[in-house]
């Protein structure tokens, strides 16, 4: 078993854009409007959200099915999680639209959620618990991550899962500066507000 091929085939499953191809499907291209951003929280506000829902479904299933993929061709929990990370980093830096990508929080998800199951439930109960309160996504997203990685530490997990969830996590904090800056300012939009035809920020 090539471990290279895995990492790669990962990658390249992790890069494709779901969110931008149901967008294409509406008319829209999400790297024009909105964040600019091609993921499914900037189809949320440009579309809705039962193609956002999808978007975020299909993200998912391609960390899920990565780490699968991993599990069933290596021995060992090293190469899957490698798999996790990897399907995560082809979303954010997707090589068919020249590395410019969505966030990586539901791909991380679904990649995690098959490494430690205990981790994301946790981390999905504080997501929705957050966006609740806040009405950001963005916060959500930043500390249902960090909750993933502070999970799969404590836990039972294999140390090198903790690790990949706190790489993970890192990944998802530094992708959310924008978000970040936006929060400071008091300028971040909150669930619920749409910005069909908003040129990008």
């Amino acid at each position: 078993m090539n471990v290279a091929i895995v990492i790669i085939a990962a990658y390249l499953m992790g890069s494709i854009p779901f969110a931008l191809l149901l967008s294409r499907r509406h008319g829209i291209d999400l790297r024009d409007v909105g964040s600019g951003n091609v993921g499914a929280t900037n189809l949320l506000r440009t579309i809705g959200v039962r193609v956002a829902v999808v978007a975020m479904l299909l993200d998912a299933a391609k960390g899920t099915a990565a780490v699968l993929i991993a599990q069933r061709l290596a021995s060992g929990i090293t190469v899957p999680v490698a798999a996790a990370l990897a399907s995560m980093l082809g979303h954010v830096y997707p090589i068919w639209l020249r590395f410019r990508g969505g966030k990586g929080v539901a791909t991380a998800a679904g990649a995690f959620g098959v490494l430690t199951p205990l981790g994301l439930g946790g981390a999905a109960t504080v997501f929705l618990l957050v966006v609740w309160v806040t009405r950001f996504v963005s916060v959500g997203s930043m500390i249902g991550a960090v909750t993933l990685a502070g999970i799969a530490l404590a836990s039972d997990a294999p140390i090198i899962v903790g690790g990949g969830a706190a790489v993970a996590a890192i990944f998802i904090i530094y992708g959310h500066r924008a978000n970040l800056a936006r929060l400071t300012k008091g300028t971040e939009r909150r669930v619920g507000q749409r910005v069909v035809g908003e040129p990008v920020d």
